[in-house]
């Protein structure tokens, strides 16, 4: 399983077509991509449970990452939510929160282990509360040593938003604004959305001036730990230097939502959740949904697979909502057909496909067969208006589609 898993990840990253520099980033890509990339999800649940509309009787796939997401649509009452992924690390994090939602006392200790997760306390509840009820694969991996030589299982005693990927991709961001006398955190003090954007036209903006930043952002690689690999930072970057499209990406994140109702806010400047009285959170880490997600979490699975087999592996109108994140921008046209191909014949009607893209534009029209792209109308204005007020700030387009 382990060899196929790379297989299918070198096969969605890796361009057939590139030349032997691209191919070689590609492959650094995909090797990054193992490991844990993603311990909290990048893509606003509110918003998607709003586009998906998911109805009592909704059976549901997305795509795992960090399982924030796929938790917290329990909290629309579907009938059963699938959430798939390639990587282990992410299918082991999923399947972590399910025991502990099952399997800890209260929420105040789910809260601790999870919304904190930095708490010595944690390996011991670990140990006690959770580990015994982990499937043998998951426990294995977070049991195990990564190459620091820690227990993986320590990331929740030292702040598990710290680690993976995206964690030091963050981690990093933060010594270079130290290095330029920038204080990220300034966002988190401003009381006001003026007092956000004054923060951030003295603080963050001019940094994107630099001319070393300007460079390091033009290297593909420097986003490997945003989860983009090279091909897609090409649709990202589009005829613009990088430090633009990022700098317009931060300015959405640091100044258009009021960091008090902003968790992403929070995990990017502040490298952890706001730890105050009613601070925001996911859904699922939320207490007023504690009880909600006891009683639904039976109906959460999360497996190791891929996407678009598992797809394909459905009876036929047998699902209702699909997220795909960003995953189709790292598709070809072929790629695409065939995957919407297997969604077309496996959704029931009125079915609903949600996905991101890094470029504004959904990247359907022209590329999708028309045969299989006429099945399907698209929500445009309320693609807008959710691409608009998804809190997370870093893609380009949220987009809705619906089976005619």
């Amino acid at each position: 399983m382990a060899t196929q898993a790379k297989r299918i990840i070198e096969d969605a990253v890796i361009r057939k077509d590139a030349g032997l520099g691209d191919k070689l980033l590609d492959r650094a890509f995909a090797l990054a991509f193992k490991g844990l990339v993603y311990a909290q999800i990048w893509e606003d649940p509110v918003v998607d449970m709003e586009g998906l509309a998911i109805q009592p009787d909704s059976r549901v796939m997305c795509i795992a990452s960090g399982s924030c997401n796929a938790l917290s649509y329990l909290t629309a009452n579907p009938a059963q939510v699938t959430a798939v992924d390639l990587n282990h690390a992410h299918v082991a994090l999923g399947q972590l929160k399910i025991a502990a939602i099952k399997h800890l006392p209260n929420y105040e200790r789910f809260h601790r282990f999870f919304a904190h997760a930095d708490h010595k306390e944690n390996s011991a509840v670990y140990k006690t509360m959770i580990a015994p009820h982990l499937d043998p694969v998951s426990r294995a991996y977070w049991e195990k040593r990564d190459m620091r030589g820690r227990r993986r299982i320590s990331y929740f005693t030292k702040g598990i938003y710290r680690q993976g990927l995206l964690g030091n991709f963050i981690g990093l961001a933060h010594v270079f604004a130290k290095l330029y006398k920038i204080d990220l955190g300034k966002v988190l003090t401003a009381s006001t959305l003026e007092e956000q954007r004054e923060v951030f036209e003295r603080e963050l903006a001019p940094v994107f001036e630099k001319k070393f930043i300007r460079w390091l952002t033009d290297q593909p690689a420097s986003l490997f730990g945003l989860g983009i690999p090279p091909a897609q930072f090409e649709h990202l970057a589009g005829d613009e230097r990088m430090a633009e499209v990022l700098r317009r990406r931060l300015e959405k994140l640091a100044c258009d939502f009021a960091v008090k109702d902003n968790y992403f806010a929070w995990q990017a400047f502040g490298r952890g959740y706001d730890r105050s009285e009613g601070a925001p959170l996911p859904p699922y880490l939320q207490r007023a949904n504690w009880e909600a997600m006891k009683e639904r979490i039976d109906r959460l699975d999360v497996t190791r697979a891929n996407m678009v087999e598992w797809i394909g592996g459905r009876d036929g109108a047998s699902m209702d909502r699909f997220v795909l994140l960003d995953a189709q921008d790292w598709m070809n046209n072929a790629q695409l057909d065939d995957l919407w191909g297997k969604i077309t014949r496996a959704s029931r009607p009125g079915a609903r496909v949600l996905f991101r893209t890094a470029a504004e534009p959904s990247l359907l029209t022209g590329r999708l067969d028309e045969s299989i792209l006429g099945k399907w109308r698209y929500l445009e204005e309320q693609s807008a208006d959710l691409t608009r007020r998804d809190r997370s700030s870093i893609y380009g387009g949220v987009h809705v589609y619906e089976l005619v």
